[in-house]
């Protein structure tokens, strides 16, 4: 999947060139060709391509009955602080 992404980058890059450099071209013409040729179907593509690994990796993921949800990491203990009496 990785070669075939390489390879159409390669041949967007070539084609945002032409625009860009070419007789009747223009940067703004070569900009929308990079994002709606190049970068926009790549994302797409990679992510479906994607998907068995990520949800390989969630079933990897090991689940423990004792998940903090807060996840502070610290002892739950009194919601307010105790009031101190003054002598």
């Amino acid at each position: 999947m990785l070669i075939v992404a390489v390879g159409w980058a390669y041949v967007v890059l070539m084609m945002v060139l032409a625009e860009a450099l070419g007789p009747g071209g223009s940067v703004l013409g070569a900009l929308v060709t990079l994002v709606l040729y190049g970068v926009l179907p790549l994302a797409i593509v990679l992510y479906i391509g994607n998907t068995r690994a990520r949800a390989r990796a969630r079933r990897a993921t090991p689940v423990s009955g004792d998940v903090d949800p807060g996840r502070g990491g610290q002892a739950a203990g009194d919601a307010v602080a105790p009031v101190r009496e003054e002598a």
